[in-house]
């Protein structure tokens, strides 16, 4: 969308100090603007870092004066496109958070949001539903549906194994409650039952990162860096994620997909009744799973997943309509 943007309008993009988007970015060869950074797990710590990207940020928008302002639901762009009286179009697909809704749905000209989520879910927030508007895709599909970026895989290279890969959930965001490392139970049992296999773990946080890697050293492979996830999935055979996006990536790429739920959310739900992620949060019956789908058809989760991709729309469409009917 950005690139798509910027062909015809002269854009700033923005982001917060954070892991995973700045190596992306790297990956993805973007260039970004650069404020502030993510205040971590602590309430305070959030709030503190929030108020002090929103001053700098605040310089940044004042100097280039947008007419409009597109995000995926920040609270520091909706107080300051308020403030400022610029136009605000943000997307969603997270009305689970909670925090993040409350400070920006209410703030924002229009909501974007995935077909398969009720409206209701955000009205509730503080938005009227003649703002809010649907798009017929599930974010996760736009990646899928890219090129894939050359990022370091180095440990997989020259690996002859079949790959199981591991994905740790969101453990720093509002919504999320201490489950952290309710994750090394299963961790544990599928390094053991399936010692012949390649355990590969992509992490989110560096402490985290450390902590796994302390407690697991080289029975596993823990990913150093962020990885350009079409990249790691396409050598995928099973994969086993937190709900979250990655996991919705996985199914619409018609990888065998096991979700152990950790925060639960309507796309992950409407996957699960589609046949296209298998959801368990029982360790012992999340190994009994990635046997059968090892053994599984494959070409049956592929053909599914294809199906599912080609019914879903580009959102940029929808964005440049929701463009032009604010600015007419």
């Amino acid at each position: 969308m950005i690139n798509k943007l910027g062909k015809k309008h002269r854009v700033v993009c923005t982001s917060r100090r954070y892991r995973e988007v700045s190596q992306l970015a790297k990956i993805r060869k973007m260039s970004l603007t650069f404020v502030g950074s993510h205040g971590g797990k602590e309430k305070f710590h959030k709030l503190k870092a929030s108020l002090s990207r929103m001053n700098e940020l605040t310089k940044i928008i004042i100097k280039f004066s947008p007419d409009i302002t597109v995000s995926f639901c920040s609270p520091e762009a909706a107080r300051i496109s308020y403030g400022l009286g610029i136009k605000h179009i943000a997307f969603s697909d997270s009305p689970h958070a909670e925090a993040v809704m409350r400070l920006t749905v209410p703030l924002v000209n229009r909501l974007l949001i995935p077909w398969i989520i009720p409206k209701k879910e955000f009205t509730k927030f503080g938005i009227p539903k003649s703002k809010i508007k649907q798009y017929k895709a599930i974010d996760a599909s736009i990646i899928v549906k890219g090129k894939a970026r050359n990022s370091t895989l180095s440990r997989l290279k020259n690996s002859k194994k079949r790959i199981l890969l591991i994905r740790t959930y969101e453990s720093q965001a509002s919504y999320a409650q201490d489950k952290e490392f309710q994750i090394i139970p299963i961790i544990q049992k599928i390094t053991y039952a399936f010692s012949d296999y390649n355990v590969v773990l992509l992490g989110r946080y560096s402490k985290q990162i450390k902590k796994l890697k302390n407690q697991f050293g080289k029975k596993i492979t823990i990913l150093n860096n962020v990885v350009d996830s079409n990249q790691v999935l396409s050598r995928t055979d099973v994969f086993i994620g937190s709900g979250g996006t990655m996991t919705a990536e996985a199914a619409l790429k018609g990888i065998p997909t096991i979700s152990y739920n950790a925060v639960p959310n309507l796309v992950e739900n409407y996957l699960v009744k589609k046949g296209l992620i298998n959801r368990e949060e029982s360790p012992n019956k999340i190994i009994q799973l990635i046997g059968k789908l090892l053994k599984s058809n494959k070409t049956k989760f592929k053909k599914k997943a294809k199906v599912e991709l080609s019914k879903m729309e580009d959102p940029y469409i929808k964005l440049l309509e929701t463009i032009q009917s604010i600015t007419e």
